[in-house]
């Protein structure tokens, strides 16, 4: 008795309320250790994204970029694991990351500096608007329902990235005759010894789920990435893409050790927030730092929802605590991601990974954040655990969070339907943020419809209509020749 005392008394548990929200210290590293694994990949794609040459020659080098997307991803975690006391990790947003490769392959003014400034600029409005408590009276104006929804769809999305990842379900190629955009593996066959590998993975975390077995998505990451390295290193399969593809290849990691990187944290400190209003013009960086201010925005703003309700961390009303503090540690995601030139950071939805092992508190963060940091150092460590060893987690945390869809009211139409275009298009685009701009919108227009239009917050009104301007971006780009 007075060990359990003890223990439940213990000034860890209480300032991260281990007991409190029913978890246990044990648990709590087996998450961290699992969002980890689920979202160290990022490290190593992070790089491959952010590789091009900028309109003066400049890259941003990709030894550089791994250091610095470890170091901020660790430092961040941990600071929401000890400030906000959530599981939430923090890491570079595909999304953001994605848009700005692309701008500076399009836009031969802009460069690298330039591009990370806007991103810096972009955070700092968002950090703004945490302080002010407009951010998070948005999140209270949003209706229980359609959060409810954000979870549902997040989780589905969740599931396809794993499916992806894995080379399940594959894109099918622009050709004649293609009817269907996805297929099943190649040529609506399972091909190659990585998809054994997410095949095996999921079934075993299935099977120790079931049996109610602790740390069964752990086990089963760690169980499928002992088997993806003997298979790789008795047939030497190789990476999917490279000079010769091959499909029965691995999507990006080759597991094994890898080589040592130096480290190098030279990128920090050197983007240019004036650097685009001076090369492109004010009206063009604007809309491309509004952009950005979006999407970290409301991507953010969905996967905190999800997670938040996956972990049981969120009361009767809807309120997430110490959700400002959330808030904040994000927004400054933003600013150090572009400050380092790494793009935004922000909460990552493989969080989801931990959650599902029984992370609930800020611990499991902590736990996350020091294997980042130690990823830094051990570059070679990270090449041990492949996609498709990873992606059963995501599938089965997909499935944990789809399950919440029967607290959706599918009476009220008012509800339903912004729900179901919210659950949909969150997978079917491939963007939280589009799925909760539809679902925004149509919230709005179906209580309009429906005559109850006072029932909508004056936020989410606002909130619509800016989702309104951002859909409606590429015309409006297109017909000021931006």
């Amino acid at each position: 008795m007075s060990t359990t005392t003890t223990v439940s008394t213990s000034a860890m548990d209480r300032y991260f309320k281990i007991t409190e929200r029913g978890s246990s210290v044990g648990r709590e590293i087996r998450g961290g250790l699992a969002t980890f694994f689920a979202l160290s990949y990022i490290v190593v794609l992070n790089p491959l994204i952010l590789s091009g040459a900028d309109s003066s020659g400049h890259t941003l080098g990709i030894p550089r970029v791994a250091a610095a997307t470890a170091l901020v991803a660790g430092v961040l975690t941990i600071l929401m694991g000890v400030w906000a006391k959530h599981p939430f990790a923090l890491a570079t947003g595909l999304g953001v990351n994605a848009f700005v490769a692309v701008t500076i392959a399009t836009h031969p003014g802009v460069t690298w500096p330039d591009m990370m400034g806007i991103v810096v600029v972009a955070g700092i409005v968002m950090f703004i608007l945490v302080l002010t408590g407009f951010r998070t009276a948005v999140f209270r104006a949003v209706p229980e329902g359609l959060k409810t929804a954000i979870v549902v769809g997040i989780g589905l999305f969740i599931a396809l990235i794993g499916l992806v990842d894995a080379g399940f379900v594959r894109r099918l190629p622009d050709a004649a005759g293609t009817t269907v955009p996805l297929g099943l593996g190649v040529d609506s066959r399972l091909i190659g010894w990585p998809t054994l590998v997410f095949v095996v993975g999921l079934v075993l975390t299935i099977a120790l789920m079931v049996r109610r077995v602790r740390g069964a998505i752990l086990i089963g990451i760690l169980g499928a990435t002992v088997l993806a390295n003997i298979l790789e290193a008795v047939f030497h399969i190789g990476p999917s893409a490279g000079q010769k593809p091959n499909p029965a290849g691995w999507s990006l990691v080759v597991p094994g050790l890898g080589n040592v990187q130096p480290i190098d944290l030279s990128l920090i400190g050197q983007a240019n927030p004036i650097g685009a209003f001076a090369h492109l013009g004010p009206l063009a960086a604007i809309l491309m730092a509004f952009v950005i201010l979006l999407s970290i925005f409301f991507d953010a703003m969905g996967t905190m929802v999800g997670l938040a309700r996956e972990a049981g961390n969120i009361d009767a009303e809807g309120n997430i605590p110490n959700v400002d503090r959330v808030l904040l540690v994000d927004a400054f995601g933003a600013i150090a991601g572009g400050g380092s030139s790494i793009s935004s950071n922000q909460i990552f939805v493989e969080s989801g990974a931990g959650i599902g092992e029984g992370a609930r508190t800020g611990l499991a963060s902590v736990v996350t954040g020091l294997m980042l940091i130690l990823a830094m150092f051990l570059t070679p460590l990270i090449n041990l655990v492949p996609f498709e060893a990873v992606a059963p987690a995501l599938v089965v945390v997909g499935f944990l969070m789809f399950q919440q869809v029967t607290k959706i009211d599918w009476a009220d139409l008012g509800i339903a339907i912004p729900a179901f275009l919210t659950i949909a298009l969150m997978p079917f685009t491939y963007s939280i943020a589009n799925g909760l701009g539809a679902g925004f919108i149509s919230y709005a227009l179906v209580r309009l419809f429906q005559g109850r239009a006072k029932e909508v917050h004056p936020l989410m009104w606002a909130v619509a209509a800016a989702f309104l301007l951002f859909f409606a971006l590429g015309p409006i780009e297109q017909a000021l020749g931006v």
